[in-house]
């Protein structure tokens, strides 16, 4: 089969696009013919070196896929060969990863694909999509009429957030980087949409939130966290959650914290178990059949180009360059 793969960790370039033996399910697992794969932030960490893992040459790139099963391993009973399959939580913990025409995947990771919805659909919200269930269900409790925040409303996980969100009542309040975003966050059915470019975009936002009564869960994408001008925001109450920026380390003012009685979770999805995130992918499926699972696709590259596409991504999530709005896939 066709992979892109390392043999060390550098910069995009030393991505290789090759051939590797075809691999075969065991026990609890599936083939599945990868019809797309997507990249991620962490997926540039490991690649380069900056997020340590044990990589075991040569070392397959790629946490999310979506595709067709191929065959079934001994005891793997939740999917049979045909069906449509998508998910993420590879490439990690001895997990063979995803950018190759053939993926073998613990059954316990997968979730069907809707009838009529694309595996490039699939693929672009997977690792990000059940980010954003985790932290909103599982960690937040989102419910109807909630005031969700979240910075970067056409990124990968604020537009799951969006779209998440928005499904169970809650208003969304995002911000984007130019008008182009603006519309699309609108469509994906943000109430109010900042671009954080705007010199008065903090009043807008201070008027919107003390004429609906503070934020009541602040989603935080930003890989540098303003806990101060957060709290500040929020309803009594309110809940924080933060999944993003390793290396930050803001002021923290403890007495808007405590006066207000908020409270603050911090999660990487990778810890979540099987279980937790089998509610999530479930849940993003049947969002996806109702037709209201439309993660904002930004580029698609052949797999061959992995290193291309790994190369667009480090320059917007490291270097902030702002020319790509949504996800990037790749087609085997």
């Amino acid at each position: 089969m066709k992979a892109a793969f390392i043999q060390r960790t550098g910069d995009p370039d030393v991505i290789e696009y090759g051939d590797l033996p075809d691999p075969s399910p065991g026990p609890g697992q599936v083939l599945v013919r990868v019809e797309a794969v997507s990249v991620n932030p962490i997926d540039t960490y490991i690649r380069g070196g900056l997020v340590a893992v044990d990589l075991s040459a040569p070392y397959t790139i790629g946490c999310d896929l979506a595709g067709r099963v191929e065959a079934c391993g001994e005891g793997a009973t939740r999917f049979s060969v045909g069906q449509r399959a998508w998910g993420s939580n590879q490439g990690l913990l001895g997990r063979p990863g995803t950018f190759s025409e053939l993926a073998v995947v613990d059954e316990q990771w997968l979730y069907p694909v809707p009838e009529g919805v694309g595996s490039d659909v699939m693929a672009a919200g997977a690792l990000v999509g059940l980010t954003a269930h985790l932290g909103l269900f599982l960690h937040c409790g989102v419910g109807e009429g909630d005031l969700v925040f979240v910075n970067g409303g056409t990124g990968g996980v604020g537009a799951a957030v969006v779209q998440l969100a928005t499904a169970v009542g809650a208003r969304v309040v995002a911000t984007v980087g130019s008008a182009e975003k603006q519309a699309v966050c609108e469509g994906l059915g943000a109430a109010l949409v900042l671009d954080y470019h705007d010199a008065g975009m903090d009043d807008t936002l201070q008027d919107f939130v003390a004429e609906n009564g503070g934020i009541d869960v602040w989603f935080e994408t930003l890989r540098e966290p303003t806990p101060e001008r957060t709290f500040a925001l929020m309803a009594k109450r309110g809940r924080v959650v933060l999944m993003a920026g390793r290396a930050a380390r803001p002021e923290f003012p403890v007495g808007d914290f405590y006066t207000r009685d908020l409270r603050m979770f911090g999660f990487a999805m990778f810890n979540a178990s099987a279980e937790e995130q089998q509610v999530c992918g479930q849940a993003i499926s049947e969002l996806a059949a109702a037709g209201g699972w439309h993660p904002p696709i930004g580029r698609t590259f052949p797999l061959s180009e992995a290193a291309a596409a790994h190369q667009l991504q480090h320059d917007n999530t490291i270097e902030q360059h702002g020319t790509l709005t949504g996800k990037i896939v790749l087609t085997p």
